[in-house]
């Protein structure tokens, strides 16, 4: 084997007019060597195998079993071509399957590995992407299901923590995205969510279709099994998880969202945004000085959003816990005493501020005026803190406690009642020890008294 350099310079030297004899005196190498290099016969840098290829007699064989099922197990191929000859083991057989490349490339199946892709120009304020994702095992205890929204143009990115992702919470989370961003795009890209597009169509569900009425967007899918149509907030995703969740300190949701939002304004905005097209380095040799994602969302045009967020009711069941209260999103909201430990529904209808408590049987108990989440307040109505205060206080005692290391034997009513239920068993058979005593003597005595009698 000769090397790449080596078969440059033999070739440079055959176009001169050189010998293959000479050339190979010069290079130190054989002439036959030489020659099959020069004639195409051998690559350079590639070793010749000193014995033949074990999977070449199949070859055939493989591709034949390819063209039947591309997706067909190479362990079941494996089982195939023992039988009829193999005599390498699995992973030898595995190594020289992948090498030889035999297995062909499907397109429906393979996502977007290996499929040619483009740059697709975003206007600017044309199209913001949406995506969900959720990390189980939060440091709360609970899995967290984040909404990202990226504007395609700038690439500027917001998030929101959500309890859930039904279509309430959904609807809520774009509301508050949007409001981060400071308005919305005229195209909402999404991927084949559920509660937004109908499954298996192109269609919005009727009941998201008001959503997008009421903040003026076009909703738009992504063809099916076609992820990188919102390439934008796929990496938006990739960059928030690697970033921000896996070094992330809160505890709480409501610690998370602070955090998620400092990390938006300040690091995701800071980053470069390159232009879409390779662009000549300036003349003066500089580097070329590129806008951050801030500088060029601060030119993106957004449409206006509504006063008030579209009025999705938000439905959790919370547990009720100690002081008659349930914790909702930071908060404890107060709710009638002797309660604890049943679960309640609870309702909360966008832009309206307040919080309704109903009972498992769907009676409202309470009505709440909702505070900042994460506050730590306990909102109680007067109502419910005289009830509790009441509660409270019929328990109160001043007596002194019990000794519980005093003697207490059994009073009079006790062992009353032990002797009735000792008479309940019977009376006990008593032995005279004395007259059997006299028994045994008096038959010691006279031996047949006791056959006569």
């Amino acid at each position: 084997m000769i090397s790449r350099g080596e078969d440059v310079e033999a070739d440079a030297l055959k176009k001169r007019g050189w010998s293959t004899a000479a050339i190979s005196r010069h290079l130190g190498r054989d002439p036959k060597t030489i020659r099959a290099y020069l004639n195409g016969q051998r690559q350079p840098g590639v070793r010749r195998l000193s014995r033949p290829d074990p999977l070449q007699p199949y070859t055939l064989y493989l591709t034949a079993r390819f063209a039947d099922n591309a997706h067909i197990w190479a362990s079941a191929l494996y089982d195939e071509v023992v039988p009829l000859g193999y005599a390498g083991s699995y992973v030898s057989f595995a190594r020289q399957l992948r090498l030889a490349r035999l297995r062909p490339h499907c397109e429906a199946c393979a996502g977007v590995r290996g499929r040619e892709y483009t740059e697709i120009e975003h206007p600017p304020g044309s199209e913001i992407q949406w995506d969900w994702f959720e990390r189980r095992k939060a440091p709360w205890g609970a899995t967290a299901y984040i909404l990202l929204g990226s504007l395609s143009h700038s690439g500027r990115m917001r998030g929101v923590l959500a309890e859930s992702m039904d279509q309430p919470h959904l609807i809520e989370a774009i509301d508050q995205v949007l409001r981060r961003l400071g308005g919305t795009a005229r195209v909402w890209r999404t991927d084949r969510l559920a509660t937004v597009i109908v499954p298996g169509t192109r269609d919005v569900q009727a009941s998201f279709a008001p959503v997008a009425k009421h903040y003026g967007a076009i909703v738009e899918p992504c063809p099916p099994r076609r992820g990188n149509r919102k390439g934008v907030v796929e990496a938006a995703v990739k960059f928030i998880c690697g970033r921000w969740w896996r070094t992330m300190v809160a505890t709480t949701p409501q610690e998370a969202q602070i955090c998620l939002d400092r990390f938006c304004e300040g690091i995701a905005d800071a980053r470069l945004r390159p232009p879409g097209r390779l662009v000549d380095p300036p003349e003066d040799g500089m580097r070329p000085q590129w806008p951050t994602v801030a500088e060029v969302a601060a030119t993106e045009p957004l449409m206006a959003l509504p006063a008030s967020p579209y009025p999705a009711t938000l439905e959790v069941t919370l547990p009720v816990r100690d002081a008659a209260s349930v914790a909702f999103r930071g908060n404890r909201y107060s709710v009638p005493p002797g309660l604890s430990g049943v679960d309640l529904p609870v309702r909360h209808r966008l832009g309206t501020g307040i919080l309704e408590v109903f009972s498992p049987a769907g009676t409202l108990l309470v009505a709440h005026r909702l505070v900042p989440p994460g506050m730590g307040m306990v909102v109680r109505t007067p109502e419910h803190k005289a009830a509790l205060e009441a509660v409270v206080l019929s328990s109160f005692t001043t007596d002194k406690p019990c000794d519980r290391k005093g003697n207490y034997p059994p009073g009079a009513t006790a062992r009353a009642e032990a002797t009735t239920l000792l008479a309940s068993l019977g009376h006990d058979v008593v032995v005279d020890l004395e007259a059997y005593a006299r028994l045994v003597v008096s038959a010691s005595t006279h031996p047949g008294s006791e056959a006569g009698a």
